[in-house]
């Protein structure tokens, strides 16, 4: 107990770490209420709609744009996925954050997770809320 106790001891004594980590908790509130809304009403509406994926737009491009396309969309499903965690205990959108970080993210079982994760009443509600404030149909499930 006394590690913790510590840990809190010297954060609570650091002005300058108190000041960044509320900065960084402000800028991820912030950036969750435009980002998340942004890229949950981009969801292809029949995304859900197969029981297998569905292939990637750009699959059939050069290995190197293909690779490169990979890879940066999977740094920002893994910072999405970090921030989700941390909104879980933090202010923000915990469980909206989530599902955008592992739609961007690659990894076996992929699909099954996300289709898991989408029948979350409270993150298909809040799906369904954003879609239908955007104007845009509701995602489509078999």
């Amino acid at each position: 107990m006394t590690v913790f106790q510590d840990m809190f001891d010297s954060i609570w004594g650091n002005e300058t770490l108190l000041l960044i980590l509320g900065l960084v908790s402000l800028f991820t509130f912030v950036a969750s209420l435009f980002l998340i809304p942004f890229l949950v009403v981009r969801i292809p509406v029949d995304y859900f709609a197969e029981n297998k994926r569905q292939t990637s737009p750009w699959a059939e491009q050069h290995f190197v744009i293909r690779w490169a396309v990979l890879l940066v969309k999977n740094i920002f499903g893994f910072i999405f996925v970090v921030l989700g965690l941390a909104m879980l205990v933090l202010p923000g959108q915990g469980l909206l954050t989530l599902l955008i970080g592992v739609l961007l993210l690659n990894f076996p079982g992929k699909y099954t997770f996300e289709r898991w994760l989408i029948q979350r009443s409270s993150v298909r509600r809040a799906v369904f809320w954003l879609r239908k404030r955007a104007g845009r149909p509701p995602l489509e499930f078999d």
